[in-house]
């Protein structure tokens, strides 16, 4: 290997290794997500005796800080590469992970919340999405989803590993712990295994071999490059970035309400449990399907349908009063979840291209982030105002109906043809430099 520009030779795709590492990335954001933090926060209040309103606002106003600074991450991708910064971002968020076991002040424990959610929660899933379009396009949908079982691994194995640190030794062994492993296995897999682009290793995506080779002829779609700016000038962008900012509303209003709404409707904590494990044990699988059903149909089509499963999924939380109900809800959510994670990935670099895609994913991440802190507050000031929940979940249906049709509308942008092409694949055979 020579700085970097020769990859190791395997027997398929390098961009499968890409993959692998990139859902390694996706797993090891886990420190930095709340399904994690969560086991956390309990020690905080009884170790320092705050209140459980002082460490959710310092958690919500961390959370919304990190969620604008992912701009400038994202263009930090396109300037500097996903190898660089998955190496840098590692092992900052190693270092994060060691200030948390020492916070013993409100104001360390903001810097502590704020340093593993753009590291982590933002960081360490915005990168990871960046580099595998680039090694993909006919197969981006499923490579995409073969990502995200390290996001799903992350969410169910993470809680558990936490509690366990924490019962065998305490909480900040554990926040060290976690660091150890960024730096000891992660940062090291990155640095010996990222490449950046299949082109800087004298590949093309979605290529099989290690040499330029295709058995057969192989067609690869043209895309063109957008700037942050270029595609800011689109209606498609903006209705793209109203498409993400719904789910993110929705899913964390509902799920951090959940066992207040269940015992709302006559259910209790255990059907708010089982919802829950549901949508993930759903949600799981459907990545897969969403993967090739991405590879195969118009991408916003695929989207506007997800509005509809989240139209439908509403309507049964309002009527749901029975386990069977409730089971019923969870399949829809959690088939609805794993579609989106899956298209709102892929749509960003199908219509706007590879090559500046951590800037605009960047400013998808930021609208991500924001909208996640913002969703719960309308439902706990509804919940105080009518004494439960159903006239906000009501208002909640203009979000799929907007969103149903903004994902229609939403076609493919275009640009004059000088725009920048992938090159064609006869072009890297040997002896046909150019």
């Amino acid at each position: 290997m020579e700085d970097g520009q020769t990859v190791f030779r395997t027997r398929f795709y390098y961009g499968w290794m890409i993959v692998l590492i990139a859902g390694l990335g996706v797993f090891f954001s886990a420190p930095g997500q709340t399904y994690s933090n969560s086991i956390f926060i309990d020690y905080y209040i009884h170790d320092f005796g705050w209140s459980r309103s002082l460490v959710s606002g310092i958690y919500s106003g961390a959370t919304l800080f990190a969620g604008l600074l992912l701009i400038l991450v994202g263009r930090m991708v396109d300037r500097f590469g996903q190898r660089a910064m998955m190496v840098g971002v590692g092992t900052l968020f190693a270092a994060a992970c060691f200030w948390n076991s020492f916070v013993f002040t409100p104001i360390m424990l903001f810097i502590g919340f704020l340093t593993i959610r753009l590291l982590g929660q933002g960081s360490m899933t915005l990168i990871p999405n960046t580099l595998v379009p680039q090694w993909f396009i006919r197969k981006r949908g499923r490579a995409l989803s073969l990502m995200m079982i390290g996001g799903f691994a992350g969410a169910t194995f993470s809680p558990i590993l936490n509690a366990w640190m924490i019962d065998r030794w305490d909480w900040p062994t554990a926040w060290r712990i976690w660091g150890i492993l960024l730096l000891v296995v992660f940062v090291p897999l990155a640095a010996i295994f990222v490449r950046n682009r299949p082109e800087d290793v004298g590949m093309l995506p979605d290529q099989s071999g290690n040499s330029g080779r295709e058995s057969g002829a192989v067609t690869l779609t043209q895309e063109e490059d957008w700037t942050l700016k270029e595609a800011m000038r689109t209606r498609t962008f903006w209705l793209i970035l109203m498409c993400v900012s719904f789910p993110a509303l929705v899913n964390t209003g509902l799920t951090f309400h959940l066992t207040s709404i269940m015992k709302d409707q006559g259910l209790g904590i255990s059907t708010a449990a089982l919802v829950l494990s549901l949508m993930a044990g759903i949600g799981f699988p459907t990545t897969f399907a969403a993967g090739f059903a991405v590879d195969r149909y118009a991408v916003h089509r695929v989207l506007a349908f997800v509005f509809l499963l989240q139209f439908v999924f509403l309507v049964l939380v309002l009527n749901v009063h029975s386990v069977t109900t409730a089971v019923l809800f969870a399949v829809f959510w959690g088939f609805c979840n794993g579609l989106e994670q899956i298209v709102l990935n892929a749509i960003w670099p199908q219509y706007f291209g590879r090559r500046y895609l951590g800037s605009i994913r960047g400013v998808a991440m930021t609208t991500t982030v924001i909208s996640s802190a913002l969703g719960p507050l309308p439902y706990g000031v509804a919940y105080d105002w009518f004494g439960g929940y159903t006239e906000v979940i009501l208002a909640t249906f203009a979000f799929p109906i907007v969103g149903f049709v903004a994902a229609l509308s939403s076609t493919p942008p275009r640009k004059s043809p000088k725009s920048n092409q992938i090159v064609s694949p006869d072009l890297c055979q040997p002896g046909n430099k150019k």
